[in-house]
């Protein structure tokens, strides 16, 4: 009973020793309440006008005013006007070529959207989409889409390079449009855009767009209360939905009927399908020894591998499409720039109606160094160094000719 007396006592002593210290404490530090303070009084009515009885109590001795920040500098609102307009207002003086512009896309814009303005990844192709607004997927571009080339110059401006915009000079900006333009085939490669000619330029899709007259036209429409019962006295089919097949049919008869003829027809196809499969087979029988005596398989397996270097744009083998560069199925010994469907310098344009082919000797040289042997084409790259690599190159391609 002792022990346990003498371990309370020892408790209270601690515990009024740190009571002691902790007044004395706030005593000498802690600032006392003025008697003339400040107080609040209640607001009546919502949270909006206590909210602003706070800020005016808060802000008595700035005469009314928050005393916040100081009105913008002429000058400083001037370095955020950056808005140029359709009509070329805010347009700065200045000029850029293609070719300068094409370094400059390289250095500051190629990581995001290719050396060729097609995109890279998910980020947003600039060129190409020409003929694609009615589809399905349309590819939106500055040359497909795009009404206003003030658009194109205001946004590199404004936002370009990402993560450090606001860095290019004027003169850099008209450049890197120009090769924009370039690429979408707008302008050829010695095109020098600057605030004089900007709006010289006209874009593909400039009549693409009306103007949003809905509030007057159609808002009024919707606006009524609408029916949900006994709208009309009649109803009638007017037009079918042919492609789902799901309009109700009244004739089940003709509908079996068309059933009915659709294997005979299918066999019949088939039928034809396989003698003409048996034909071209037999009249291949002959084509294929020399076509693998032609052919250099250890050649034409390194040139798909260097064919690597341009897939980027070009396509090859079943399936090949257009890209940025034309399908190149069959392209040696074909006649120059008659792929269909793609578009091409003028130059080489020229060159195919001339009737020039492109020989082995000719997609050599072409690919040795594209713009010393075609002036003025659209392909961007530099060409192949090694000899050794073009050859392998030209024997891959043979292999989609033969």
């Amino acid at each position: 009973m002792s022990k346990s007396l003498k371990l309370y006592g020892s408790v209270s002593v601690a515990a009024a020793v740190m009571l002691t210290g902790a007044y004395n404490f706030a005593d000498r530090n802690v600032t006392p309440i003025p008697e003339t303070a400040k107080t609040l009084a209640p607001a009546e009515g919502n949270i909006d006008s206590m909210l602003i009885a706070a800020a005016q109590a808060s802000d008595a001795d700035a005469d009314g005013k928050f005393g916040l920040g100081r009105p913008a500098l002429p000058e400083e609102v001037a370095a955020w006007d950056v808005n140029v307009m359709p009509d070329g207002r805010g347009l700065p003086e200045g000029s850029g070529d293609v070719r300068t512009g094409e370094e400059l896309f390289v250095e500051n814009c190629a990581v995001c959207h290719g050396d060729f303005a097609e995109g890279v990844g998910n980020w947003p192709s600039l060129a190409g989409g020409e003929g694609t607004l009615a589809d399905e997927d349309p590819v939106k571009t500055v040359g497909s889409y795009w009404p206003y080339l003030s658009t194109a110059w205001d946004y590199v401006h404004r936002s370009m390079p990402y993560g450090n915009a606001q860095t290019l000079n004027p003169d850099e900006v008209y450049a890197i449009v120009a090769y924009i333009l370039y690429s979408n085939y707008i302008v050829e490669d010695d095109f020098v855009l600057s605030n004089e000619n900007f709006l010289d330029v006209e874009m593909p899709n400039a009549d693409g767009f009306i103007v949003d007259d809905r509030p007057e036209t159609e808002y009024g429409r919707f606006s009524k209360e609408p029916c949900v019962e006994n709208c009309k006295d009649e109803v009638e089919i007017t037009m079918r939905a042919a492609v789902l097949d799901v309009t109700p049919e009244e004739d089940t008869a003709g509908a079996e009927d068309a059933a009915a003829e659709q294997p005979a027809q299918t066999q019949s196809d088939d039928t034809a399908s396989d003698e003409q499969a048996t034909a071209d087979e037999d009249a291949g029988d002959d084509a294929a020894p020399a076509q693998e005596a032609a052919l250099d398989p250890e050649l034409v397996a390194t040139g798909e591998k260097v064919f690597r270097q341009c897939k980027a744009c070009h396509m090859v083998g079943e399936g090949a499409q257009n890209r940025v560069g034309p399908a190149l199925n069959g392209v040696v010994g074909a006649q120059m720039a008659a792929v269909e469907g793609f578009r091409y310098s003028s130059t080489l344009e020229k060159m195919g109606e001339e009737g020039q082919v492109w020989d082995e000797e000719a997609l050599a040289a072409f690919l040795a160094s594209p713009r010393d042997y075609v002036k003025g084409t659209k392909m961007g790259f530099s060409g192949l160094r090694k000899d050794e690599d073009i050859a392998a190159v030209t024997e891959y391609l043979k292999s989609f000719s033969q």
